[in-house]
């Protein structure tokens, strides 16, 4: 791929074509004006995108219908998906709407800067994400066959080990963050168990997925980082394979690349991290301050799995996924898109779109189909990964501090967002101080083993969890729990 290049002072003026954009005819920050750019388009970054996305969602849905023309970072022209149904169009036509982001017309007129922040994103990569056809089959035929390698029961242990460390660190204060002292740090910590990396990286790669994610000034540095700490971790695995995923990775039938393998690793760390941080941290918030739930769960009609339906429903981990590129002339919801054109689909705005959930007060129990884990051949291969670290971490925390509850008002609890997710900010709690808990064994669970690599079809892929890496000291087994529900039935 040549290196991209633009004039920071050009842009288009919408998906139709290229334009100038006079740099005088920008409104200064503040101005309520601020969120358009030419020709009145609303930009998907800024202050107003990021003080309230929602609103500027339904704000486009009133302006445009279920697609509407957006601004990226650098006024560079996009077209938002909003509907559920169009989503699921793109999701599924990859005829029509292709991963392939080189065939994006503002990267071959040379319009993105090399130091663009939409890069670490949608540049190119020889990913099974950014590939269609017999190449995504090959590519994502290796990522499902070793994530299938992992067994349900193997993954459930790390999580539950680490849960009850990151616990033991502030069980004995009465109060914490659940976001910075839980829900950031868990899901790192065990994928880095799942990649076979030292559980020191944790730290440092968790701030660097974020930073990456935000899309910031420093988000390509953070890539550099992540793409370096990955490197070192092929070369060792190189030498010395064990069972983790990127020794089966390396190992698998497809021959992937050393390139290819390291860059499928950037995008399971990464995403992983920062879906899973959300939906725990999502799924908090609503557990502690949502009555409904509250009442439901004491009450034995909804389980924890059930509340996390309801949150992908309501506050998917990431609210916008980039993208898709039109392979030609196309309409869409009444929109021309011109070939070259980018789409971005608006999960967030396609789960609560008027057509498929008029009344958003009516529970979805049991419905699994909202979009926050995509459709199609490119449907997300780690959602049930996902799942598991949420539903254990979260049971981990609920059974140890039953007591847990809200430490400020709700109105009090805000959020940062950024063009790609909405994360929010804190989570203060507070409960009865303990020491660490006491654990009844009412059984012990044995140590798992790896499973045989199985062809999973593209669109059914299961991520599930295995043993302690060859070289790691084996995990101890957990102790049997009752589940927090159940507790608060017992009650």
């Amino acid at each position: 791929m040549t290196t991209p290049h633009t004039d920071h002072n050009r842009s288009e003026t919408s998906p139709a074509g290229p334009g100038t954009l006079d740099p005088a005819a920008v409104p200064p920050p503040g101005c309520p004006a601020h969120g358009l750019g030419t020709d009145g388009i609303r930009r998907l970054y800024g202050e107003e995108a990021e003080a309230d996305p929602t609103g500027l969602y339904e704000k486009l849905r009133a302006e445009h219908g279920a697609v509407a023309p957006v601004l990226l970072h650098g006024d560079l022209p996009a077209w938002l998906v909003l509907g559920h149904r169009e989503n699921l169009t793109v999701m599924r036509t990859s005829s029509t709407f292709s991963r392939d982001s080189r065939r994006w017309k503002a990267l071959q007129d040379g319009r993105i800067a090399a130091d663009s922040p939409l890069l670490p994103m949608v540049g190119w990569q020889p990913l099974c994400v950014f590939a269609d056809g017999e190449e995504h089959k090959r590519l994502r035929g290796a990522v499902t066959d070793s994530l299938g390698r992992f067994d349900r029961r193997g993954v459930r242990r790390h999580v539950t080990r680490f849960a009850d460390q990151l616990i033991d660190a502030f069980a004995a204060d009465g109060r914490a963050d659940l976001v910075s002292q839980f829900a950031e740090q868990l899901p790192m910590l065990v994928m880095t168990q799942l990649l076979g990396m030292p559980e020191e990286y944790g730290p440092r790669l968790v701030a660097a997925a974020r930073d990456l994610m935000k899309g910031t000034e420093t988000a390509l540095a953070s890539n550099d980082f992540v793409v370096e700490t990955l490197r070192q971790l092929l070369m060792r695995k190189a030498a010395e394979p064990s069972q983790d995923l990127t020794s089966w990775l390396m190992s698998h039938d497809a021959e992937l690349s050393q390139d290819e393998v390291l860059e499928h690793l950037r995008l399971i760390l990464v995403a992983a991290n920062e879906t899973t941080v959300n939906l725990i941290a999502n799924t908090l918030r609503m557990v502690l301050t949502d009555d409904r739930f509250r009442a439901n769960l004491s009450g034995g009609h909804m389980t924890l799995p059930d509340a996390l339906e309801q949150v992908l429903w309501d506050e998917p981990p990431l609210a916008v996924v980039p993208g898709r590129w039109a392979t030609g002339d196309t309409e869409l919801a009444g929109q021309q898109i011109k070939e070259g054109d980018m789409l971005l689909l608006a999960l967030a705005a396609g789960n609560v779109d008027p057509q498929v959930r008029p009344d958003l007060t009516t529970p979805v129990h049991g419905n699994r189909s909202h979009l926050s884990f995509s459709s199609g051949p490119h449907e997300c291969p780690g959602q049930d990964l996902g799942r598991a670290i949420a539903d254990t971490g979260i049971d981990v925390l609920l059974t140890r501090l039953a007591d847990v509850h809200l430490a400020v008002d709700e109105s009090g609890l805000s959020w940062t967002s950024a063009w790609l997710s909405r994360h929010l900010a804190e989570l203060p709690v507070e409960f009865r101080p303990r020491t660490q808990a006491p654990r009844e064994r009412t059984g012990e669970i044995p140590a798992p083993t790896p499973q045989p690599a199985a062809t999973a079809a593209p669109d059914t892929a299961t991520a599930t969890v295995g043993p302690a890496p060859s070289g790691q000291t084996e995990l101890p087994a957990p102790v049997a729990r009752r589940s927090w529900w159940r507790r608060l039935l017992g009650r």
